[in-house]
């Protein structure tokens, strides 16, 4: 920014294991959105590398990009970005628009998504109809529905009440788990972060330190 240099993101290293679940944890301003951005290619590192299964991410053009996102990620948002003109149905057939699913196939498989997550009886209602839990059950349904190998979850129980942040991270990691895919959720609240098998510290724009919550399991199921 003019002659200022800003460094969002410093000396980063770090291999994501398929089917785990990983948090990248820190304060507002830590990087840590930035650091999903990119790995999703929303956005182009100025130096590094970013690979997936083989494949280049920082080299990919728009078009290449695009096709990444869709065939293998899903995102569950904080603000949930639903479009408040559709139902809840049709908002979870997006993705599934973009792979050229034929219509019948598509709201096949929202409906069972629907039901997934709990809300088969509420699928003909607007985001407006439904509380802040509800539409981000559509939100994950929505998520889910092309079975990205990857699944980011930005914030995503940012705008929700204790009792219903618990219910949606139960929902995320346990349909994770169930397709073995790999989940990134970035958040700056240590309890969402021990859903995760490995909570990774972000500090300006570096990594602080590395833990793994595996042994921690059965402390925190009580």
């Amino acid at each position: 920014m003019g002659e200022e240099r800003i460094v969002a993101l410093d000396n980063i290293s770090f291999d994501f294991e398929k089917g785990k679940t990983y948090c990248l944890l820190g304060t507002s301003g830590s990087g840590k959105s930035t650091l999903l951005n990119l790995i999703a290619g929303l956005e182009k590192p100025t130096k590094g590398e970013i690979i997936f299964k083989g494949a280049h991410i920082e080299r990919m053009n728009e078009k290449q990009l695009a096709d990444y996102r869709q065939k293998y990620i899903g995102f569950v948002f904080q603000s949930y970005n639903l479009l408040s003109s559709l139902t809840a149905i049709e908002n979870v057939t997006i993705p599934l628009i973009f792979k050229k699913v034929p219509k019948k196939k598509r709201v096949e498989r929202a409906k069972s998504m629907l039901k997934a997550v709990g809300l088969a009886e509420r699928e003909k209602h607007k985001p407006s109809q439904l509380s802040g839990g509800q539409q981000q059950r559509v939100s994950i349904a929505r998520a889910f529905i092309s079975d990205p190998q990857i699944v980011f979850a930005d914030e995503p129980t940012g705008n929700l009440d204790t009792k219903t942040t618990f219910e949606m991270m139960e929902l995320i990691t346990k349909m994770t788990k169930e397709n073995e895919q790999t989940l990134i959720i970035v958040t700056h609240d240590l309890e969402i972060a021990h859903y995760a098998n490995t909570i990774i510290y972000i500090r300006d724009g570096n990594i602080e330190k590395i833990e793994s919550t595996e042994g921690m399991e059965n402390e925190n199921s009580h």
